[in-house]
Protein backbone atom coordinates (compact mmCIF):
# COMPACT_ATOMS: atom_id res chain seq x y z
CA UNK A 1 0.00 0.00 0.00
CA UNK A 2 1.39 3.30 -1.26
CA UNK A 3 2.45 5.87 2.12
CA UNK A 4 1.25 9.04 2.85
CA UNK A 5 3.29 11.47 4.55
CA UNK A 6 1.97 13.18 7.72
CA UNK A 7 3.13 16.91 7.79
CA UNK A 8 3.27 18.85 10.70
CA UNK A 9 3.56 22.48 11.49
CA UNK A 10 6.91 23.75 13.17
CA UNK A 11 6.88 27.47 14.54
CA UNK A 12 9.67 27.00 16.90
CA UNK A 13 12.16 24.13 18.19
CA UNK A 14 10.03 22.83 20.88
CA UNK A 15 7.53 22.35 19.12
CA UNK A 16 8.97 20.60 16.15
CA UNK A 17 10.82 18.12 18.61
CA UNK A 18 7.48 17.48 19.87
CA UNK A 19 5.94 16.64 16.13
CA UNK A 20 8.85 14.33 15.33
CA UNK A 21 8.16 12.65 18.86
CA UNK A 22 4.69 12.35 18.18
CA UNK A 23 4.54 10.78 14.83
CA UNK A 24 5.47 13.36 11.93
CA UNK A 25 7.12 11.77 9.04
CA UNK A 26 8.47 15.61 7.96
CA UNK A 27 7.71 19.12 9.45
CA UNK A 28 7.63 22.52 7.70
CA UNK A 29 8.99 26.12 9.19
CA UNK A 30 10.67 29.36 7.78
CA UNK A 31 13.48 30.81 8.93
CA UNK A 32 13.57 34.31 10.37
CA UNK A 33 12.11 35.78 6.65
CA UNK A 34 10.27 34.94 3.76
CA UNK A 35 7.95 33.08 5.70
CA UNK A 36 4.30 33.01 6.00
CA UNK A 37 4.07 33.26 9.22
CA UNK A 38 5.44 36.30 11.16
CA UNK A 39 3.55 35.43 14.10
CA UNK A 40 5.25 32.10 15.06
CA UNK A 41 8.97 32.46 16.64
CA UNK A 42 10.55 30.98 13.42
CA UNK A 43 14.26 29.56 13.15
CA UNK A 44 17.31 31.77 13.50
CA UNK A 45 20.45 30.31 11.31
CA UNK A 46 21.90 28.21 14.10
CA UNK A 47 18.51 27.01 15.10
CA UNK A 48 17.75 26.08 11.94
CA UNK A 49 20.57 23.85 11.86
CA UNK A 50 19.80 22.54 15.27
CA UNK A 51 16.57 21.74 13.69
CA UNK A 52 17.94 19.84 10.42
CA UNK A 53 20.01 17.63 12.66
CA UNK A 54 17.82 16.41 14.92
CA UNK A 55 15.00 15.93 11.70
CA UNK A 56 17.53 14.05 9.96
CA UNK A 57 19.32 11.86 13.17
CA UNK A 58 15.26 10.65 13.11
CA UNK A 59 15.49 10.33 9.83
CA UNK A 60 12.69 12.32 8.38
CA UNK A 61 12.63 15.23 6.30
CA UNK A 62 12.20 18.85 6.93
CA UNK A 63 10.77 21.77 4.32
CA UNK A 64 11.51 25.67 4.42
CA UNK A 65 8.79 27.84 3.81
CA UNK A 66 10.09 30.84 1.43
CA UNK A 67 6.23 31.74 0.37
CA UNK A 68 5.32 35.30 0.45
CA UNK A 69 4.46 37.31 -2.65
CA UNK A 70 7.30 39.77 -2.27
CA UNK A 71 7.98 43.10 -3.34
CA UNK A 72 10.96 44.67 -4.51
CA UNK A 73 12.45 44.97 -0.85
CA UNK A 74 12.03 41.53 -0.16
CA UNK A 75 14.18 40.11 -2.33
CA UNK A 76 17.13 41.60 -0.48
CA UNK A 77 19.21 38.66 1.30
CA UNK A 78 17.28 36.19 -0.61
CA UNK A 79 20.04 34.42 -2.92
CA UNK A 80 22.17 34.55 0.27
CA UNK A 81 19.53 32.87 2.63
CA UNK A 82 18.62 30.20 -0.16
CA UNK A 83 22.17 29.53 -0.92
CA UNK A 84 22.69 28.40 3.17
CA UNK A 85 19.87 26.38 3.04
CA UNK A 86 21.33 24.57 0.13
CA UNK A 87 24.78 24.10 2.53
CA UNK A 88 22.40 22.98 5.21
CA UNK A 89 20.64 19.91 3.15
CA UNK A 90 17.42 21.21 3.80
CA UNK A 91 15.11 18.42 2.22
CA UNK A 92 12.58 21.05 0.38
CA UNK A 93 12.28 24.65 -0.18
CA UNK A 94 8.31 25.65 -0.26
CA UNK A 95 7.61 28.79 -2.55
CA UNK A 96 4.84 30.84 -4.45
CA UNK A 97 6.56 33.29 -5.90
CA UNK A 98 8.12 32.96 -9.44
CA UNK A 99 10.69 35.36 -9.10
CA UNK A 100 11.73 32.97 -5.86
CA UNK A 101 11.51 29.94 -7.86
CA UNK A 102 13.97 31.30 -10.16
CA UNK A 103 16.46 32.72 -7.81
CA UNK A 104 16.34 29.58 -5.86
CA UNK A 105 17.44 27.83 -9.74
CA UNK A 106 20.04 30.88 -9.31
CA UNK A 107 21.64 28.78 -6.88
CA UNK A 108 20.66 24.82 -7.18
CA UNK A 109 19.15 23.16 -9.86
CA UNK A 110 18.88 19.86 -7.99
CA UNK A 111 17.33 21.20 -4.40
CA UNK A 112 13.42 20.13 -4.30
CA UNK A 113 11.12 22.39 -4.40
CA UNK A 114 7.46 22.62 -3.61
CA UNK A 115 4.81 25.04 -5.01
CA UNK A 116 2.49 26.65 -1.95
CA UNK A 117 -1.18 26.68 -2.05
CA UNK A 118 -0.92 30.28 -2.04
CA UNK A 119 -0.04 29.67 -5.85
CA UNK A 120 -3.97 28.91 -5.84
CA UNK A 121 -3.16 25.53 -8.07
CA UNK A 122 -6.46 24.27 -9.03
CA UNK A 123 -6.05 21.81 -12.21
CA UNK A 124 -3.92 19.68 -13.53
CA UNK A 125 -2.27 21.80 -16.12
CA UNK A 126 -1.30 23.96 -14.31
CA UNK A 127 0.67 21.56 -12.40
CA UNK A 128 2.07 20.12 -15.57
CA UNK A 129 3.31 23.48 -16.16
CA UNK A 130 4.70 23.38 -12.81
CA UNK A 131 6.53 19.32 -13.90
CA UNK A 132 7.75 20.76 -17.13
CA UNK A 133 9.17 23.92 -14.59
CA UNK A 134 11.09 21.22 -12.28
CA UNK A 135 8.81 21.45 -9.25
CA UNK A 136 8.55 18.19 -7.46
CA UNK A 137 5.59 19.03 -5.22
CA UNK A 138 2.55 20.79 -5.43
CA UNK A 139 0.59 21.99 -1.94
CA UNK A 140 -2.75 22.30 -3.70
CA UNK A 141 -5.32 25.00 -3.20
CA UNK A 142 -7.64 24.31 -0.63
CA UNK A 143 -10.64 25.18 -2.91
CA UNK A 144 -10.51 21.27 -4.44
CA UNK A 145 -13.17 18.30 -3.64
CA UNK A 146 -11.34 14.95 -3.55
CA UNK A 147 -12.79 14.07 -6.62
CA UNK A 148 -10.93 16.74 -8.28
CA UNK A 149 -7.63 15.78 -6.62
CA UNK A 150 -8.17 12.52 -7.96
CA UNK A 151 -8.47 13.45 -10.87
CA UNK A 152 -5.26 15.88 -11.27
CA UNK A 153 -3.24 12.70 -10.24
CA UNK A 154 -4.40 10.75 -12.62
CA UNK A 155 -3.59 13.39 -15.27
CA UNK A 156 -0.06 14.17 -13.55
CA UNK A 157 0.64 10.95 -11.60
CA UNK A 158 4.69 11.87 -11.19
CA UNK A 159 4.07 14.67 -9.23
CA UNK A 160 3.78 14.82 -5.11
CA UNK A 161 0.35 15.94 -4.17
CA UNK A 162 0.01 17.83 -0.76
CA UNK A 163 -3.28 18.64 0.87
CA UNK A 164 -4.63 20.47 4.09
CA UNK A 165 -6.37 18.26 6.37
CA UNK A 166 -6.65 20.20 9.84
CA UNK A 167 -6.90 23.77 10.87
CA UNK A 168 -7.80 26.83 10.66
CA UNK A 169 -9.49 27.85 6.96
CA UNK A 170 -9.16 31.34 5.40
CA UNK A 171 -11.68 33.20 3.82
CA UNK A 172 -9.80 34.33 1.02
CA UNK A 173 -8.84 32.00 -1.85
CA UNK A 174 -5.96 30.37 -0.90
CA UNK A 175 -4.69 32.51 1.70
CA UNK A 176 -4.31 35.65 -0.94
CA UNK A 177 -6.17 37.85 1.44
CA UNK A 178 -6.32 41.52 1.11
CA UNK A 179 -8.19 42.39 3.96
CA UNK A 180 -5.87 42.53 6.46
CA UNK A 181 -3.71 45.09 4.78
CA UNK A 182 -6.19 47.37 4.00
CA UNK A 183 -7.91 47.03 7.40
CA UNK A 184 -4.36 47.25 9.65
CA UNK A 185 -1.59 47.56 7.32
CA UNK A 186 -0.48 44.02 8.34
CA UNK A 187 0.42 42.40 4.97
CA UNK A 188 -1.38 38.92 5.01
CA UNK A 189 0.52 37.81 1.59
CA UNK A 190 3.90 38.64 3.42
CA UNK A 191 3.21 36.94 6.46
CA UNK A 192 1.40 39.20 8.86
CA UNK A 193 -1.98 38.86 8.77
CA UNK A 194 -4.07 40.55 11.50
CA UNK A 195 -6.76 37.55 10.85
CA UNK A 196 -9.25 40.75 10.51
CA UNK A 197 -11.75 37.79 8.86
CA UNK A 198 -12.25 36.98 12.49
CA UNK A 199 -13.97 40.21 13.86
CA UNK A 200 -17.19 41.26 14.01
CA UNK A 201 -19.00 43.16 11.70
CA UNK A 202 -21.94 45.15 11.38
CA UNK A 203 -23.58 47.20 8.22
CA UNK A 204 -24.12 50.24 8.28
CA UNK A 205 -26.47 52.52 5.69
CA UNK A 206 -24.81 55.73 3.89
CA UNK A 207 -27.42 58.25 5.15
CA UNK A 208 -27.45 56.55 8.53
CA UNK A 209 -23.98 57.05 10.08
CA UNK A 210 -23.86 55.40 13.29
CA UNK A 211 -26.85 52.76 12.99
CA UNK A 212 -25.67 49.69 12.66
CA UNK A 213 -27.57 47.32 11.54
CA UNK A 214 -26.79 43.42 12.28
CA UNK A 215 -26.42 41.32 9.14
CA UNK A 216 -28.06 38.22 10.51
CA UNK A 217 -30.84 38.63 12.69
CA UNK A 218 -28.68 39.21 15.80
CA UNK A 219 -28.56 41.99 18.57
CA UNK A 220 -24.64 41.07 18.66
CA UNK A 221 -23.72 41.61 15.13
CA UNK A 222 -22.34 38.72 12.93
CA UNK A 223 -18.79 36.99 11.97
CA UNK A 224 -19.49 37.01 8.01
CA UNK A 225 -15.73 36.01 7.58
CA UNK A 226 -15.74 33.15 10.06
CA UNK A 227 -14.75 29.45 8.79
CA UNK A 228 -15.44 26.59 10.86
CA UNK A 229 -11.83 24.56 11.04
CA UNK A 230 -11.09 22.14 8.82
CA UNK A 231 -10.68 18.79 9.86
CA UNK A 232 -10.59 15.24 8.28
CA UNK A 233 -9.59 12.56 11.03
CA UNK A 234 -12.99 10.73 10.21
CA UNK A 235 -11.93 10.90 6.32
CA UNK A 236 -8.65 9.10 5.90
CA UNK A 237 -10.06 6.07 4.07
CA UNK A 238 -11.42 8.88 0.87
CA UNK A 239 -7.89 10.76 1.26
CA UNK A 240 -6.34 7.43 0.57
CA UNK A 241 -8.66 7.15 -2.36
CA UNK A 242 -7.78 10.48 -4.00
CA UNK A 243 -4.00 9.44 -4.03
CA UNK A 244 -2.62 12.27 -2.53
CA UNK A 245 0.97 12.04 -1.15
CA UNK A 246 0.85 14.19 2.08
CA UNK A 247 -1.65 15.08 4.53
CA UNK A 248 -0.90 18.77 5.53
CA UNK A 249 -1.82 20.12 9.48
CA UNK A 250 -2.41 23.60 9.87
CA UNK A 251 -0.97 25.28 12.45
CA UNK A 252 2.57 26.82 13.43
CA UNK A 253 1.33 29.84 15.70
CA UNK A 254 -0.81 27.08 17.95
CA UNK A 255 1.48 25.76 21.28
CA UNK A 256 2.80 22.11 21.06
CA UNK A 257 0.37 20.58 23.09
CA UNK A 258 -1.74 21.20 19.88
CA UNK A 259 1.16 19.90 17.44
CA UNK A 260 1.64 16.71 19.77
CA UNK A 261 -2.28 16.01 20.23
CA UNK A 262 -3.21 16.73 16.52
CA UNK A 263 -0.51 14.89 14.81
CA UNK A 264 -0.34 11.89 17.39
CA UNK A 265 -4.44 11.59 16.34
CA UNK A 266 -3.38 11.79 12.43
CA UNK A 267 -0.57 9.62 13.31
CA UNK A 268 -2.89 6.82 14.78
CA UNK A 269 -5.40 7.07 11.87
CA UNK A 270 -3.30 6.65 9.04
CA UNK A 271 -1.61 3.56 10.88
CA UNK A 272 -5.20 2.16 11.02
CA UNK A 273 -5.61 2.76 8.02
CA UNK A 274 -2.54 0.71 6.90
CA UNK A 275 -3.31 -1.91 9.49
CA UNK A 276 -6.63 -2.59 8.27
CA UNK A 277 -7.90 -1.48 11.79
CA UNK A 278 -9.52 1.99 10.77
CA UNK A 279 -13.31 2.24 12.11
CA UNK A 280 -15.60 4.70 12.08
CA UNK A 281 -15.34 3.67 16.19
CA UNK A 282 -11.52 4.71 15.86
CA UNK A 283 -12.03 8.06 13.92
CA UNK A 284 -14.93 9.28 16.58
CA UNK A 285 -12.08 8.14 19.23
CA UNK A 286 -9.61 10.10 17.50
CA UNK A 287 -11.82 12.94 17.09
CA UNK A 288 -12.59 13.56 21.02
CA UNK A 289 -8.72 13.31 22.05
CA UNK A 290 -8.71 16.42 19.21
CA UNK A 291 -11.52 18.47 20.78
CA UNK A 292 -9.28 18.44 23.85
CA UNK A 293 -7.33 20.98 22.32
CA UNK A 294 -8.94 24.32 21.43
CA UNK A 295 -10.75 24.42 18.43
CA UNK A 296 -13.20 25.92 16.56
CA UNK A 297 -16.38 23.84 15.32
CA UNK A 298 -15.63 21.61 12.48
CA UNK A 299 -15.76 21.41 8.89
CA UNK A 300 -14.60 18.94 5.92
CA UNK A 301 -14.23 22.44 3.42
CA UNK A 302 -14.22 21.90 0.07
CA UNK A 303 -13.76 17.95 -0.48
CA UNK A 304 -17.03 16.78 -0.39
CA UNK A 305 -19.32 20.17 -1.30
CA UNK A 306 -18.58 23.61 -1.93
CA UNK A 307 -18.80 25.02 1.55
CA UNK A 308 -22.19 26.69 3.03
CA UNK A 309 -23.50 28.94 5.79
CA UNK A 310 -23.36 25.63 7.54
CA UNK A 311 -19.22 25.46 7.50
CA UNK A 312 -19.44 29.14 8.69
CA UNK A 313 -19.69 30.60 12.37
CA UNK A 314 -22.01 33.53 12.70
CA UNK A 315 -22.21 33.87 16.30
CA UNK A 316 -18.12 33.93 18.01
CA UNK A 317 -14.59 33.89 16.67
CA UNK A 318 -13.68 32.34 20.05
CA UNK A 319 -12.13 28.82 20.84
CA UNK A 320 -14.00 25.80 22.47
CA UNK A 321 -11.68 25.15 25.29
CA UNK A 322 -12.27 22.22 27.35
CA UNK A 323 -9.33 21.27 28.82
CA UNK A 324 -5.79 23.07 29.96
CA UNK A 325 -2.56 22.17 28.85
CA UNK A 326 -1.05 21.73 32.61
CA UNK A 327 2.58 19.97 32.21
CA UNK A 328 5.33 18.76 30.05
CA UNK A 329 7.22 15.51 32.04
CA UNK A 330 11.11 16.02 31.65
CA UNK A 331 12.23 13.19 33.45
CA UNK A 332 11.22 9.39 35.17
CA UNK A 333 12.26 7.63 37.59
CA UNK A 334 11.04 3.66 37.63
CA UNK A 335 12.78 3.04 41.10
CA UNK A 336 11.19 5.82 43.08
CA UNK A 337 8.05 6.93 41.01
CA UNK A 338 9.36 10.68 40.74
CA UNK A 339 8.40 12.48 37.63
CA UNK A 340 10.03 15.71 37.22
CA UNK A 341 7.56 17.86 35.31
CA UNK A 342 7.56 21.92 33.99
CA UNK A 343 4.59 23.26 34.71
CA UNK A 344 2.52 25.03 31.82
CA UNK A 345 -0.59 26.02 33.57
CA UNK A 346 -1.38 26.14 37.24
CA UNK A 347 -1.70 22.99 38.78
CA UNK A 348 -3.19 21.89 42.67
CA UNK A 349 -2.24 19.26 44.68
CA UNK A 350 -5.81 17.06 44.51
CA UNK A 351 -6.18 17.76 40.14
CA UNK A 352 -7.48 15.13 38.52
CA UNK A 353 -5.17 14.95 35.58
CA UNK A 354 -4.84 13.15 32.26
CA UNK A 355 -1.32 12.14 31.16
CA UNK A 356 -0.52 11.10 27.61
CA UNK A 357 2.10 10.50 24.92
CA UNK A 358 3.15 9.19 21.59
CA UNK A 359 2.36 5.68 22.16
CA UNK A 360 -0.27 5.85 24.33
CA UNK A 361 -3.84 7.27 24.81
CA UNK A 362 -3.73 9.35 28.35
CA UNK A 363 -4.19 7.87 31.52
CA UNK A 364 -6.10 9.26 34.44
CA UNK A 365 -4.05 10.09 38.04
CA UNK A 366 -4.39 12.46 41.22
CA UNK A 367 -1.58 15.33 41.36
CA UNK A 368 -0.39 14.07 44.93
CA UNK A 369 2.38 16.09 46.97
CA UNK A 370 4.57 18.77 45.01
CA UNK A 371 8.27 19.15 45.22
CA UNK A 372 9.36 22.63 43.91
CA UNK A 373 13.08 23.25 42.64
CA UNK A 374 14.15 24.64 46.75
CA UNK A 375 12.89 21.44 47.72
CA UNK A 376 9.92 22.73 49.52
CA UNK A 377 6.32 20.81 49.35
CA UNK A 378 3.72 22.52 47.95
CA UNK A 379 0.30 22.61 46.91
CA UNK A 380 0.12 24.94 43.97
CA UNK A 381 2.69 25.42 41.00
CA UNK A 382 2.24 28.82 40.26
CA UNK A 383 4.76 30.10 38.12
CA UNK A 384 4.47 29.00 33.95
CA UNK A 385 7.37 26.88 33.27
CA UNK A 386 8.09 26.22 37.11
CA UNK A 387 9.96 22.60 37.82
CA UNK A 388 8.36 20.22 40.31
CA UNK A 389 8.59 16.63 41.54
CA UNK A 390 5.51 14.21 42.02
CA UNK A 391 4.78 10.89 42.47
CA UNK A 392 3.61 9.05 39.41
CA UNK A 393 2.23 5.29 40.48
CA UNK A 394 2.56 4.29 36.53
CA UNK A 395 5.67 4.60 34.24
CA UNK A 396 5.56 8.34 32.04
CA UNK A 397 8.37 9.62 29.84
CA UNK A 398 9.49 12.25 28.31
CA UNK A 399 7.70 14.03 25.97
CA UNK A 400 4.89 13.09 27.36
CA UNK A 401 2.11 15.73 28.14
CA UNK A 402 -0.21 16.49 31.19
CA UNK A 403 -3.64 18.33 30.43
CA UNK A 404 -6.94 18.51 32.89
CA UNK A 405 -10.48 19.42 32.26
CA UNK A 406 -11.64 22.55 33.10
CA UNK A 407 -14.38 22.98 35.02
CA UNK A 408 -17.87 24.17 34.26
Amino acid sequence: MKKIELLAPAGDLEKLKYAIHYGADAVYLAGPEFGMRKASKNFTNEQLLEAIEFVHENNKKIYITLNIIPHNEDLVGLKEYVQFLVDSKVDALIVSDPGIYSVIRSVSKDIEIHLSTQASVTNYETVRFWENMGVKRIVLARELSLEEIENIKNEVPDVDLEVFVHGAMCISYSGRCLLSNYMTGRDANRGDCAQACRWKYNLVEEKRPGEYYPIEEDDNGTFIFNSKDLCMIKHIPELFKANVDSLKIEGRVKTLYYVATVIRSYRLAIDAYYNGTYTEELATELLDEIKKVSHRDFTTGFFFKKPDEHDQLYTTSSYIRNYDFVGVVLDYDKSTKIATIEQRNRIFSGDELEVFGPEYKYKKFIMGEMTNAEGEVVNVVPRAKEIFKTKIDFPVKKYDLIRKAIEE
